[in-house]
């Protein structure tokens, strides 16, 4: 087992006034050679955007984007003919393949959205872009994961275009969590979004990140009250289809 450990302190910052971001892995103008991807997870983003601020319309191609309001608000429009708002508790899918242009704005004039922006590598190239966004049902991220993202489309949150697995939970404190690795040569990336949590006697504070490769289960603990914890499971190796 090789764990890897990204304390939050040591992420990436650029704070555009608008727009303040603090980078798990290299983008944009922050770049660490050690810290570029983990496996197939290329980008986790942690975005605070201010009222009635965001992102104009822009190009992507050939990614698998995940965004994950944490606190308030997005309005999204593409050029597939989506048009609306994801909020806290949904989940926003974009499988971008040949080429997609959108934006997205805060959608309150006044209050701050605060939301992860994540991007994977795709294990198919050039597909039909695709959106998807699900609304998560409290409950079942109650003490237990609730799946977010897996190959293929279930009755369990959305899917994109790899073997990948996102799952995320809210957990009292003292409570385990058990977790079994999806797929054979899959590492887990582990981020704290709140509270904090146990793992092979390392203590795991908000927003740190902690990457496992070489293991085929976990055994975590919820160190604090209310602590929510987002675990990514990708192959280390992408097998492009």
């Amino acid at each position: 087992m090789t764990t890897i450990l990204h304390k939050a302190n040591t992420r990436g910052h650029a704070d555009h006034g608008w727009l303040n971001s603090f980078f798990s892995f290299s983008f944009a103008g922050y770049y660490n050679p050690q810290r570029v991807q983990f496996g197939v997870l290329r980008v986790l983003n942690d975005d605070r955007v201010e009222g009635g601020k965001g992102f104009g319309s822009h190009p992507h191609d050939n990614m698998e984007i995940i965004s994950i309001p944490l606190e308030g608000s997005l309005a999204h429009e593409d050029n597939m003919g989506h048009k609306g708002t994801v909020s806290a508790g949904e989940i926003q899918v974009m499988s971008t393949g040949k080429g997609v242009f959108h934006s997205e704005y805060n959608n309150s004039p006044d209050q701050p959205a605060k939301f992860l922006q994540i991007w994977v590598f795709p294990n198919k190239l050039n597909v039909d872009p695709r959106y998807d966004q699900v609304r998560l049902d409290p409950a079942k991220g109650h003490n237990a994961l609730q799946q977010l993202i897996s190959p293929a489309p279930s009755n369990e949150g959305t899917w994109i275009y790899q073997d990948a697995w996102f799952h995320m939970g809210t957990f009292d404190a003292g409570r385990k969590i058990d977790y079994d690795v999806k797929k054979s040569g899959n590492g887990v990336y582990l981020f704290v979004i709140d509270g904090a949590f146990l793992y092979n006697g390392q203590r795991l504070e908000t927003r740190d990140g902690l990457g496992v490769v070489d293991v085929e289960h976990l055994d975590i603990e919820a160190a604090e009250p209310g602590s929510r914890l987002l675990i990514m499971d990708v192959p280390m190796q992408n097998n492009i289809q």
